[in-house]
Protein backbone atom coordinates (compact mmCIF):
# COMPACT_ATOMS: atom_id res chain seq x y z
CA UNK A 1 0.00 0.00 0.00
CA UNK A 2 2.75 2.15 0.81
CA UNK A 3 4.03 1.97 -2.71
CA UNK A 4 0.55 2.64 -4.20
CA UNK A 5 0.25 5.72 -1.90
CA UNK A 6 4.00 7.13 -3.45
CA UNK A 7 2.72 6.30 -6.64
CA UNK A 8 -0.75 8.14 -6.44
CA UNK A 9 1.35 11.15 -5.37
CA UNK A 10 4.29 10.78 -7.98
CA UNK A 11 1.46 10.78 -10.48
CA UNK A 12 -0.73 13.74 -9.31
CA UNK A 13 2.72 16.08 -8.82
CA UNK A 14 3.28 15.17 -13.01
CA UNK A 15 -0.35 15.68 -13.51
CA UNK A 16 -0.28 19.08 -11.76
CA UNK A 17 3.01 20.11 -13.54
CA UNK A 18 1.93 19.05 -16.69
CA UNK A 19 -1.53 21.26 -16.09
CA UNK A 20 0.97 24.64 -14.85
CA UNK A 21 2.26 24.11 -18.60
CA UNK A 22 -1.17 24.33 -20.56
CA UNK A 23 -1.07 26.82 -23.43
CA UNK A 24 -0.23 30.07 -21.79
CA UNK A 25 -3.36 32.98 -22.62
CA UNK A 26 -1.84 35.38 -20.33
CA UNK A 27 -2.94 38.87 -21.25
CA UNK A 28 -5.16 37.74 -24.19
CA UNK A 29 -8.83 38.45 -23.84
CA UNK A 30 -11.79 38.51 -25.88
CA UNK A 31 -14.62 41.19 -26.48
CA UNK A 32 -17.91 39.49 -26.08
CA UNK A 33 -20.89 41.64 -28.16
CA UNK A 34 -24.46 40.15 -27.89
CA UNK A 35 -25.94 42.44 -31.01
CA UNK A 36 -27.10 39.35 -32.22
CA UNK A 37 -30.16 36.71 -32.76
CA UNK A 38 -28.99 33.86 -32.82
CA UNK A 39 -25.81 33.85 -29.71
CA UNK A 40 -26.26 30.84 -27.34
CA UNK A 41 -26.87 31.48 -23.43
CA UNK A 42 -24.30 33.62 -21.33
CA UNK A 43 -23.39 30.25 -18.77
CA UNK A 44 -22.86 28.00 -21.68
CA UNK A 45 -20.28 31.03 -23.27
CA UNK A 46 -19.07 31.20 -20.09
CA UNK A 47 -18.32 27.38 -19.47
CA UNK A 48 -16.83 27.14 -23.03
CA UNK A 49 -14.63 30.58 -22.56
CA UNK A 50 -13.42 29.19 -19.09
CA UNK A 51 -12.80 25.66 -20.06
CA UNK A 52 -12.04 25.41 -23.94
CA UNK A 53 -10.17 28.35 -24.95
CA UNK A 54 -6.76 30.10 -23.85
CA UNK A 55 -8.18 32.89 -23.10
CA UNK A 56 -8.15 34.51 -19.54
CA UNK A 57 -10.10 37.82 -19.96
CA UNK A 58 -12.98 39.26 -21.42
CA UNK A 59 -14.69 42.64 -21.86
CA UNK A 60 -18.20 43.05 -21.60
CA UNK A 61 -20.48 45.89 -23.85
CA UNK A 62 -22.83 46.47 -20.75
CA UNK A 63 -23.03 45.32 -17.12
CA UNK A 64 -26.04 42.60 -17.84
CA UNK A 65 -26.53 41.14 -14.67
CA UNK A 66 -27.23 37.40 -16.21
CA UNK A 67 -23.96 37.96 -18.15
CA UNK A 68 -21.91 39.21 -15.51
CA UNK A 69 -23.81 36.00 -13.59
CA UNK A 70 -22.63 33.98 -16.13
CA UNK A 71 -18.95 34.30 -15.38
CA UNK A 72 -18.82 33.35 -11.57
CA UNK A 73 -16.19 30.94 -10.50
CA UNK A 74 -14.62 30.64 -13.54
CA UNK A 75 -11.27 32.97 -12.62
CA UNK A 76 -11.75 34.54 -15.94
CA UNK A 77 -10.85 38.87 -15.36
CA UNK A 78 -14.55 40.34 -16.68
CA UNK A 79 -14.04 43.87 -17.78
CA UNK A 80 -17.76 45.84 -17.92
CA UNK A 81 -19.29 48.60 -19.63
CA UNK A 82 -20.96 51.71 -18.60
CA UNK A 83 -23.05 52.88 -21.95
CA UNK A 84 -22.03 56.53 -23.10
CA UNK A 85 -25.59 57.27 -22.42
CA UNK A 86 -25.11 56.59 -19.31
CA UNK A 87 -22.19 58.42 -18.36
CA UNK A 88 -23.76 61.96 -17.64
CA UNK A 89 -25.18 60.35 -14.95
CA UNK A 90 -22.50 58.93 -12.97
CA UNK A 91 -21.47 62.36 -12.28
CA UNK A 92 -23.69 62.56 -10.26
CA UNK A 93 -22.28 60.44 -7.14
CA UNK A 94 -25.46 59.22 -5.47
CA UNK A 95 -26.21 57.41 -8.93
CA UNK A 96 -22.96 56.50 -9.43
CA UNK A 97 -23.09 54.55 -5.90
CA UNK A 98 -26.47 52.96 -7.01
CA UNK A 99 -24.97 51.75 -9.97
CA UNK A 100 -22.05 50.05 -8.16
CA UNK A 101 -24.02 48.75 -5.61
CA UNK A 102 -26.81 47.22 -8.11
CA UNK A 103 -24.53 46.28 -10.45
CA UNK A 104 -20.98 45.51 -9.23
CA UNK A 105 -21.32 44.43 -5.24
CA UNK A 106 -23.81 41.88 -5.56
CA UNK A 107 -21.13 39.96 -7.91
CA UNK A 108 -17.60 40.41 -6.84
CA UNK A 109 -17.48 37.26 -4.47
CA UNK A 110 -17.46 35.08 -7.33
CA UNK A 111 -16.98 36.74 -10.49
CA UNK A 112 -13.65 38.28 -10.81
CA UNK A 113 -14.62 41.91 -12.31
CA UNK A 114 -11.33 43.55 -13.07
CA UNK A 115 -12.29 46.71 -14.38
CA UNK A 116 -15.20 49.42 -15.02
CA UNK A 117 -15.31 50.63 -18.36
CA UNK A 118 -16.76 53.96 -18.66
CA UNK A 119 -18.18 54.52 -21.89
CA UNK A 120 -16.56 53.80 -25.50
CA UNK A 121 -14.77 56.19 -27.60
CA UNK A 122 -16.21 58.82 -25.97
CA UNK A 123 -13.59 61.71 -26.38
CA UNK A 124 -14.30 60.68 -30.26
CA UNK A 125 -17.56 61.99 -30.31
CA UNK A 126 -19.34 65.66 -30.89
CA UNK A 127 -20.80 65.32 -27.56
CA UNK A 128 -19.15 67.92 -25.97
CA UNK A 129 -21.09 67.49 -23.04
CA UNK A 130 -20.42 63.56 -23.00
CA UNK A 131 -16.76 64.31 -22.93
CA UNK A 132 -16.60 66.83 -20.35
CA UNK A 133 -18.33 63.98 -18.27
CA UNK A 134 -15.69 61.59 -18.68
CA UNK A 135 -13.32 62.03 -15.99
CA UNK A 136 -15.53 63.42 -13.70
CA UNK A 137 -17.79 60.44 -14.40
CA UNK A 138 -14.65 58.38 -13.71
CA UNK A 139 -13.57 59.48 -10.43
CA UNK A 140 -16.75 59.34 -8.98
CA UNK A 141 -17.13 55.80 -9.67
CA UNK A 142 -13.45 55.10 -8.20
CA UNK A 143 -14.89 56.85 -5.22
CA UNK A 144 -17.72 54.64 -4.55
CA UNK A 145 -15.07 51.61 -5.15
CA UNK A 146 -12.39 53.20 -2.36
CA UNK A 147 -15.18 53.37 0.02
CA UNK A 148 -16.19 49.69 -0.61
CA UNK A 149 -12.82 48.69 -0.31
CA UNK A 150 -12.92 47.59 -3.63
CA UNK A 151 -10.58 50.09 -5.56
CA UNK A 152 -7.20 47.56 -5.79
CA UNK A 153 -9.01 44.95 -7.37
CA UNK A 154 -11.49 46.55 -9.59
CA UNK A 155 -10.50 49.72 -11.86
CA UNK A 156 -11.67 52.02 -13.82
CA UNK A 157 -10.85 52.82 -17.56
CA UNK A 158 -12.43 53.64 -21.12
CA UNK A 159 -11.63 52.81 -23.92
CA UNK A 160 -10.52 55.45 -26.89
CA UNK A 161 -9.79 55.23 -30.36
CA UNK A 162 -7.05 56.34 -32.67
CA UNK A 163 -9.31 59.30 -33.42
CA UNK A 164 -7.76 61.11 -30.43
CA UNK A 165 -4.76 61.78 -32.45
CA UNK A 166 -3.97 64.25 -34.47
CA UNK A 167 -0.78 63.00 -36.00
CA UNK A 168 0.47 59.25 -36.15
CA UNK A 169 2.65 58.91 -38.69
CA UNK A 170 5.93 58.62 -38.20
CA UNK A 171 5.17 56.89 -34.97
CA UNK A 172 7.24 59.01 -33.30
CA UNK A 173 5.37 62.11 -33.74
CA UNK A 174 2.42 61.10 -32.30
CA UNK A 175 0.23 63.74 -30.78
CA UNK A 176 -3.34 64.00 -29.62
CA UNK A 177 -5.72 66.53 -31.17
CA UNK A 178 -5.26 70.21 -29.82
CA UNK A 179 -8.49 71.88 -28.37
CA UNK A 180 -11.53 69.75 -26.67
CA UNK A 181 -9.06 66.75 -26.87
CA UNK A 182 -6.01 67.77 -25.04
CA UNK A 183 -7.76 69.77 -22.60
CA UNK A 184 -9.40 66.09 -21.51
CA UNK A 185 -6.70 64.35 -22.09
CA UNK A 186 -4.32 65.49 -20.02
CA UNK A 187 -7.29 65.33 -16.64
CA UNK A 188 -7.72 61.99 -18.20
CA UNK A 189 -4.21 60.42 -18.06
CA UNK A 190 -3.75 62.39 -14.53
CA UNK A 191 -6.45 59.84 -13.13
CA UNK A 192 -5.31 56.75 -14.90
CA UNK A 193 -1.49 57.26 -13.36
CA UNK A 194 -2.82 57.96 -9.96
CA UNK A 195 -5.43 55.09 -10.04
CA UNK A 196 -3.11 52.31 -11.35
CA UNK A 197 -5.48 51.99 -14.61
CA UNK A 198 -4.27 51.46 -18.53
CA UNK A 199 -4.84 53.78 -21.08
CA UNK A 200 -6.67 51.72 -23.63
CA UNK A 201 -7.25 52.22 -26.62
CA UNK A 202 -9.02 50.72 -30.21
CA UNK A 203 -6.25 50.06 -32.32
CA UNK A 204 -7.39 48.60 -36.32
CA UNK A 205 -5.18 48.37 -38.77
CA UNK A 206 -7.54 47.03 -40.39
CA UNK A 207 -9.08 50.67 -41.02
CA UNK A 208 -5.76 51.87 -41.73
CA UNK A 209 -4.41 49.84 -44.38
CA UNK A 210 -4.38 50.21 -48.18
CA UNK A 211 -3.47 47.79 -51.26
CA UNK A 212 0.41 47.66 -51.12
CA UNK A 213 0.73 47.98 -47.09
CA UNK A 214 -1.63 44.68 -46.88
CA UNK A 215 0.93 42.30 -45.57
CA UNK A 216 2.29 44.95 -43.22
CA UNK A 217 -1.18 45.25 -41.63
CA UNK A 218 -1.56 41.39 -41.51
CA UNK A 219 2.36 40.98 -39.81
CA UNK A 220 3.12 38.78 -42.41
CA UNK A 221 6.80 39.38 -44.14
CA UNK A 222 7.34 42.88 -45.75
CA UNK A 223 10.30 45.21 -46.24
CA UNK A 224 9.02 47.02 -43.03
CA UNK A 225 8.44 51.10 -42.89
CA UNK A 226 11.23 53.32 -41.16
CA UNK A 227 10.36 56.02 -38.85
CA UNK A 228 12.81 58.64 -40.28
CA UNK A 229 12.66 60.66 -37.23
CA UNK A 230 14.11 57.80 -35.30
CA UNK A 231 15.32 55.15 -37.70
CA UNK A 232 13.82 52.39 -36.11
CA UNK A 233 12.15 50.23 -38.74
CA UNK A 234 8.24 49.22 -37.73
CA UNK A 235 7.91 45.29 -39.40
CA UNK A 236 3.62 45.45 -38.50
CA UNK A 237 1.49 48.49 -38.42
CA UNK A 238 0.10 47.52 -35.18
CA UNK A 239 3.51 48.50 -33.73
CA UNK A 240 3.27 52.17 -35.23
CA UNK A 241 -0.24 52.59 -34.27
CA UNK A 242 0.52 51.50 -30.46
CA UNK A 243 4.06 53.84 -30.89
CA UNK A 244 2.04 56.90 -31.73
CA UNK A 245 -0.38 56.67 -28.56
CA UNK A 246 2.73 56.01 -26.13
CA UNK A 247 4.27 59.04 -28.52
CA UNK A 248 1.79 61.05 -27.59
CA UNK A 249 1.30 60.37 -24.04
CA UNK A 250 4.98 60.95 -23.41
CA UNK A 251 4.28 64.61 -24.95
CA UNK A 252 2.24 65.30 -22.23
CA UNK A 253 4.43 63.42 -19.62
CA UNK A 254 2.40 60.50 -19.15
CA UNK A 255 4.66 57.70 -20.92
CA UNK A 256 4.91 55.81 -17.34
CA UNK A 257 0.79 54.90 -17.65
CA UNK A 258 0.52 51.36 -19.13
CA UNK A 259 -1.22 50.51 -22.75
CA UNK A 260 -3.85 48.26 -23.56
CA UNK A 261 -5.21 47.60 -26.74
CA UNK A 262 -9.13 47.64 -26.06
CA UNK A 263 -10.13 46.53 -29.50
CA UNK A 264 -8.29 44.95 -32.46
CA UNK A 265 -9.83 42.51 -34.99
CA UNK A 266 -10.04 41.92 -38.84
CA UNK A 267 -13.58 40.67 -40.38
CA UNK A 268 -13.86 37.56 -42.53
CA UNK A 269 -16.74 38.54 -44.66
CA UNK A 270 -17.16 41.88 -46.18
CA UNK A 271 -18.87 43.87 -48.66
CA UNK A 272 -17.64 43.59 -52.49
CA UNK A 273 -16.11 46.60 -52.32
CA UNK A 274 -14.41 46.12 -48.95
CA UNK A 275 -10.66 45.33 -49.41
CA UNK A 276 -8.95 42.77 -48.12
CA UNK A 277 -11.68 41.33 -46.25
CA UNK A 278 -11.75 37.29 -46.18
CA UNK A 279 -11.36 34.53 -43.68
CA UNK A 280 -7.44 33.71 -44.86
CA UNK A 281 -6.62 37.28 -44.01
CA UNK A 282 -8.82 37.73 -40.31
CA UNK A 283 -7.36 34.03 -39.77
CA UNK A 284 -3.27 35.75 -40.23
CA UNK A 285 -4.14 38.82 -38.75
CA UNK A 286 -5.34 37.27 -34.92
CA UNK A 287 -3.35 34.46 -35.11
CA UNK A 288 -0.20 36.91 -35.87
CA UNK A 289 -1.58 39.20 -33.46
CA UNK A 290 -1.70 36.40 -30.45
CA UNK A 291 1.93 35.43 -31.29
CA UNK A 292 3.20 38.92 -31.54
CA UNK A 293 1.38 40.43 -28.46
CA UNK A 294 2.60 37.47 -26.39
CA UNK A 295 6.12 37.42 -27.46
CA UNK A 296 7.75 40.09 -25.70
CA UNK A 297 9.68 41.64 -28.35
CA UNK A 298 6.83 44.88 -27.46
CA UNK A 299 7.46 47.34 -29.89
CA UNK A 300 10.22 49.57 -31.68
CA UNK A 301 9.58 52.77 -28.81
CA UNK A 302 8.21 50.01 -26.10
CA UNK A 303 10.14 47.13 -26.54
CA UNK A 304 10.66 44.13 -24.22
CA UNK A 305 7.14 43.63 -23.14
CA UNK A 306 3.95 42.06 -23.41
CA UNK A 307 0.37 43.60 -24.30
CA UNK A 308 -2.86 42.95 -23.00
CA UNK A 309 -5.30 42.58 -26.02
CA UNK A 310 -8.53 42.01 -26.64
CA UNK A 311 -9.60 40.58 -29.68
CA UNK A 312 -13.00 41.77 -31.74
CA UNK A 313 -14.83 39.40 -31.38
CA UNK A 314 -16.41 36.25 -30.07
CA UNK A 315 -18.94 36.01 -32.95
CA UNK A 316 -20.25 37.60 -35.83
CA UNK A 317 -23.04 39.94 -34.88
CA UNK A 318 -25.77 40.11 -37.43
CA UNK A 319 -27.80 43.07 -35.97
CA UNK A 320 -24.97 45.39 -35.77
CA UNK A 321 -25.86 48.95 -38.57
CA UNK A 322 -22.89 49.71 -40.93
CA UNK A 323 -20.72 47.57 -43.86
CA UNK A 324 -21.24 43.38 -43.77
CA UNK A 325 -17.88 43.48 -42.40
CA UNK A 326 -19.23 44.92 -39.01
CA UNK A 327 -21.35 41.86 -38.74
CA UNK A 328 -18.10 39.31 -39.12
CA UNK A 329 -15.54 39.86 -36.73
CA UNK A 330 -16.37 37.28 -34.75
CA UNK A 331 -14.07 34.08 -34.20
CA UNK A 332 -16.71 31.75 -33.35
CA UNK A 333 -19.94 30.57 -34.72
CA UNK A 334 -23.15 30.25 -32.49
CA UNK A 335 -22.51 26.31 -32.09
CA UNK A 336 -19.52 27.22 -30.91
CA UNK A 337 -17.18 26.05 -33.89
CA UNK A 338 -14.69 27.90 -35.06
CA UNK A 339 -14.49 30.56 -38.04
CA UNK A 340 -11.09 29.92 -38.46
CA UNK A 341 -8.29 28.41 -36.33
CA UNK A 342 -5.91 30.68 -34.02
CA UNK A 343 -4.66 28.18 -31.84
CA UNK A 344 -7.16 29.17 -28.86
CA UNK A 345 -8.79 26.35 -28.37
CA UNK A 346 -7.85 23.86 -26.54
CA UNK A 347 -8.71 20.24 -24.67
CA UNK A 348 -8.36 19.05 -20.89
CA UNK A 349 -6.08 16.07 -22.10
CA UNK A 350 -3.76 18.78 -24.33
CA UNK A 351 -3.70 20.98 -21.30
CA UNK A 352 -2.56 18.17 -18.89
CA UNK A 353 0.37 16.92 -21.99
CA UNK A 354 4.02 18.35 -21.96
CA UNK A 355 4.46 18.91 -26.04
CA UNK A 356 6.86 15.39 -26.13
CA UNK A 357 4.43 13.40 -24.66
CA UNK A 358 2.68 11.08 -26.90
CA UNK A 359 -1.65 10.65 -26.48
CA UNK A 360 -0.91 7.20 -25.74
CA UNK A 361 1.43 7.67 -22.84
CA UNK A 362 -0.51 10.86 -21.77
CA UNK A 363 -4.38 8.66 -21.67
CA UNK A 364 -2.11 5.30 -19.50
CA UNK A 365 -1.32 7.55 -16.85
CA UNK A 366 -5.03 9.16 -16.62
CA UNK A 367 -6.13 5.87 -16.26
CA UNK A 368 -3.58 4.67 -13.90
CA UNK A 369 -4.04 7.64 -11.47
CA UNK A 370 -7.49 7.12 -11.99
CA UNK A 371 -7.40 3.47 -11.03
CA UNK A 372 -4.92 3.92 -7.64
CA UNK A 373 -7.53 7.02 -6.42
CA UNK A 374 -10.88 5.69 -6.66
CA UNK A 375 -9.09 1.96 -4.65
CA UNK A 376 -8.35 -0.70 -7.24
CA UNK A 377 -5.45 -3.03 -6.06
CA UNK A 378 -2.75 -4.15 -8.03
CA UNK A 379 -1.57 -7.54 -7.83
CA UNK A 380 1.60 -7.42 -9.95
CA UNK A 381 3.68 -5.34 -11.58
CA UNK A 382 2.40 -2.90 -14.04
CA UNK A 383 2.60 -4.18 -17.47
CA UNK A 384 2.42 -1.06 -20.93
CA UNK A 385 -1.06 -1.26 -22.06
CA UNK A 386 -1.47 -0.37 -25.57
CA UNK A 387 -4.78 1.91 -26.17
CA UNK A 388 -5.30 3.12 -29.46
CA UNK A 389 -6.93 6.33 -28.64
CA UNK A 390 -9.23 8.36 -30.90
CA UNK A 391 -10.43 11.86 -30.77
CA UNK A 392 -14.24 10.29 -31.06
CA UNK A 393 -13.61 8.45 -27.87
CA UNK A 394 -13.45 10.07 -24.92
CA UNK A 395 -14.84 9.75 -21.40
CA UNK A 396 -14.89 11.80 -18.65
CA UNK A 397 -13.22 10.71 -15.10
CA UNK A 398 -12.51 12.50 -11.71
CA UNK A 399 -9.42 14.21 -11.21
CA UNK A 400 -6.52 12.64 -9.00
CA UNK A 401 -7.09 13.60 -5.53
CA UNK A 402 -10.36 15.06 -5.62
CA UNK A 403 -11.65 15.90 -2.11
CA UNK A 404 -14.71 13.73 -1.45
CA UNK A 405 -17.41 16.16 -0.46
CA UNK A 406 -16.62 17.85 -4.10
CA UNK A 407 -17.24 14.44 -5.40
CA UNK A 408 -20.66 14.43 -3.67
CA UNK A 409 -21.36 18.10 -4.91
CA UNK A 410 -20.99 16.99 -8.39
CA UNK A 411 -23.36 13.46 -7.82
CA UNK A 412 -26.09 15.48 -6.35
CA UNK A 413 -25.73 18.37 -9.34
CA UNK A 414 -25.90 15.27 -12.15
CA UNK A 415 -28.67 13.77 -10.15
CA UNK A 416 -30.96 17.19 -10.51
CA UNK A 417 -30.05 17.88 -13.84
CA UNK A 418 -32.66 14.74 -15.21
CA UNK A 419 -29.55 11.78 -15.52
CA UNK A 420 -30.80 8.21 -14.35
CA UNK A 421 -28.91 7.93 -10.90
CA UNK A 422 -30.89 5.02 -10.19
CA UNK A 423 -27.74 2.59 -11.12
CA UNK A 424 -26.21 3.73 -8.01
CA UNK A 425 -28.59 3.41 -5.43
CA UNK A 426 -28.79 0.43 -3.11
CA UNK A 427 -29.33 -2.48 -5.52
CA UNK A 428 -28.52 -0.30 -8.81
CA UNK A 429 -26.40 -2.60 -11.25
CA UNK A 430 -23.21 0.10 -10.25
CA UNK A 431 -23.66 0.67 -6.94
CA UNK A 432 -21.07 -1.28 -5.73
CA UNK A 433 -18.26 0.00 -4.69
CA UNK A 434 -20.27 2.09 -2.91
CA UNK A 435 -18.16 4.82 -2.06
CA UNK A 436 -18.31 8.29 -3.64
CA UNK A 437 -15.55 8.39 -5.62
CA UNK A 438 -16.72 5.77 -8.24
CA UNK A 439 -20.54 6.61 -7.95
CA UNK A 440 -19.55 10.19 -9.53
CA UNK A 441 -17.08 8.55 -12.29
CA UNK A 442 -20.02 7.31 -13.21
CA UNK A 443 -22.43 10.15 -12.86
CA UNK A 444 -19.75 12.46 -13.96
CA UNK A 445 -18.97 10.52 -17.41
CA UNK A 446 -23.03 9.45 -17.78
CA UNK A 447 -23.62 13.89 -17.71
CA UNK A 448 -20.43 13.96 -20.30
CA UNK A 449 -21.74 11.46 -22.84
CA UNK A 450 -25.68 12.93 -22.26
CA UNK A 451 -24.56 16.88 -22.98
CA UNK A 452 -22.70 16.83 -25.76
CA UNK A 453 -19.23 15.77 -24.81
CA UNK A 454 -17.62 19.45 -24.87
CA UNK A 455 -14.45 19.69 -22.98
CA UNK A 456 -16.87 22.00 -20.31
CA UNK A 457 -19.31 19.58 -19.87
CA UNK A 458 -16.37 17.36 -17.78
CA UNK A 459 -15.01 20.56 -15.94
CA UNK A 460 -17.09 20.02 -13.06
CA UNK A 461 -15.73 22.94 -11.10
CA UNK A 462 -12.29 21.64 -12.27
CA UNK A 463 -12.39 18.57 -10.83
CA UNK A 464 -13.39 16.09 -13.93
CA UNK A 465 -10.83 15.44 -16.64
CA UNK A 466 -11.14 13.99 -20.23
CA UNK A 467 -9.48 10.42 -20.81
CA UNK A 468 -8.72 8.93 -24.29
CA UNK A 469 -9.14 4.89 -22.80
CA UNK A 470 -12.03 3.21 -22.06
CA UNK A 471 -12.49 2.48 -18.19
CA UNK A 472 -15.01 -0.04 -18.90
CA UNK A 473 -12.81 -2.24 -21.33
CA UNK A 474 -9.23 -2.22 -19.93
CA UNK A 475 -8.12 -3.84 -16.95
CA UNK A 476 -6.64 -3.48 -13.67
CA UNK A 477 -3.18 -3.66 -13.09
CA UNK A 478 -2.30 -7.02 -13.51
CA UNK A 479 1.07 -8.47 -15.09
CA UNK A 480 -0.33 -8.88 -18.57
CA UNK A 481 -3.07 -7.31 -20.67
CA UNK A 482 -6.35 -9.29 -20.12
CA UNK A 483 -8.60 -9.95 -22.89
CA UNK A 484 -12.63 -7.80 -22.45
CA UNK A 485 -14.00 -11.76 -21.51
CA UNK A 486 -11.95 -11.79 -18.28
CA UNK A 487 -14.53 -9.82 -16.98
CA UNK A 488 -14.08 -11.25 -13.04
CA UNK A 489 -10.79 -9.86 -13.12
CA UNK A 490 -12.31 -6.54 -13.62
CA UNK A 491 -13.13 -3.67 -10.71
CA UNK A 492 -16.65 -4.17 -9.97
CA UNK A 493 -17.27 -0.26 -10.63
CA UNK A 494 -15.45 -0.87 -14.53
CA UNK A 495 -17.63 -3.73 -15.15
CA UNK A 496 -20.76 -1.94 -14.10
CA UNK A 497 -19.57 0.67 -16.84
CA UNK A 498 -18.70 -2.39 -19.12
CA UNK A 499 -21.98 -3.83 -18.88
CA UNK A 500 -23.81 -0.25 -19.82
CA UNK A 501 -21.80 0.33 -22.45
CA UNK A 502 -22.10 -3.64 -23.89
CA UNK A 503 -26.14 -2.99 -24.49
Amino acid sequence: MATMAAAISTLSILLMAWTIKAVDGAGIGISYGRDASNLPPPVQVAQFLAHSTTFDCLKLFDADPATVQAFANTDLAVAVTMPNDLVANLTDLRFAHEWVRTNIVPRVDDTNIARILVGNEVISTANRSLVSSLVPAMQNLHTVLTSLSLQHRIKVASPQSLGVLSTSNPPSTGKFREGRVAEVMRPLLSFLRATGSPFMVNAYPFFGFAVDTLDYALFRPNPGVEDQHTGLIYSNMLDGQLDAVFSAMKHLGFDDVDIVIAETGWPSVGDPWELGVNVDNARDYNKNLVRHVSSGTGTPLMPNRTFEAYILSLFDENLKPGPLSQRNFGLFHPDLLPVYDIGVLRTEVESLVPSNFTPTQVDLLLFLVFFLQVGGQATAPVQTLNPTPSDSKRWCIPKPNTDVLLLQQNVEYVCGQGIDCTPIQPGGVCNFPDTVPAHAAFLMNEYYQAFGRNAFDCDFGRTGMITGIDPSTHPTLNSSFLPLENENLYPPMFLCRLRELRV
